[in-house]
């Protein structure tokens, strides 16, 4: 039984020796019929922990719960099955009244970068659209002569604004030319 024991302790460590060398190993001296060998088994860690948070999928008994390899490659695979949930509330800063619900599953490590934690918040979600629409409107404008006239114009003019603001947000070629003849307009306007 002991020699099962210790050739699975050795296949184990062999195992990670030629998939993935640890980055951390203990080693230490030890004398063997006197002789002197150096031992180094590699530092592998076992976490027991409620990762799942506030999930909404029911997890078993902590007892009935199984070790799970956990490693670089199959991380977002295991989220995704985990599902870990936050939810909670916050002041709500944007409008400065009341609370703001926040209810967040992860599935994956890209989940916890700020563009896609504010794309699970409705109001963070509208305010990041807004700030795409600037941006991209922006790279569009860039190299327009007068673009930034008319944009100013626009702005200067909550008539024509809130005229803009009701039009439907498909960008048709139809649209596109009205836009260049527009800004044909005001390019003549500045000269």
């Amino acid at each position: 039984m002991a020699n099962t024991t210790t050739s699975l302790k050795g296949s184990g460590q062999k195992f990670i020796a030629r998939n993935r060398a640890p980055r951390v190993q203990i080693e230490y001296d030890v004398e063997i019929y006197g002789a002197e060998r150096k031992i180094q088994l590699p530092f592998v860690m076992g976490v027991l922990a409620d990762l799942a948070g506030k999930s909404d999928t029911p997890q078993p008994e902590v007892g009935e719960r199984k070790f799970l390899d956990i490693d670089i490659d199959n991380f977002d695979e295991r989220m995704k099955s985990v599902r870990p949930r936050a939810a909670f509330q916050v002041e709500n800063s944007l409008t400065g009244d009341g609370r703001l619900n926040v209810d967040i599953t992860f599935e994956s490590l890209d989940d916890f970068s700020p563009a896609n934690v504010a794309r699970k918040v409705g109001p963070l979600d509208e305010l990041l659209q807004a700030r795409t629409q600037l941006a991209n409107l922006l790279t569009y404008m860039d190299g327009k002569n007068g673009a930034e006239e008319l944009i100013g114009k626009v702005l200067k003019n909550p008539a024509l604004l809130n005229s803009l603001a009701a039009l439907p947000n498909a960008a048709t070629p139809a649209a596109e030319h009205a836009a260049e003849s527009g800004e044909a307009t005001a390019s003549k306007d500045a000269n």
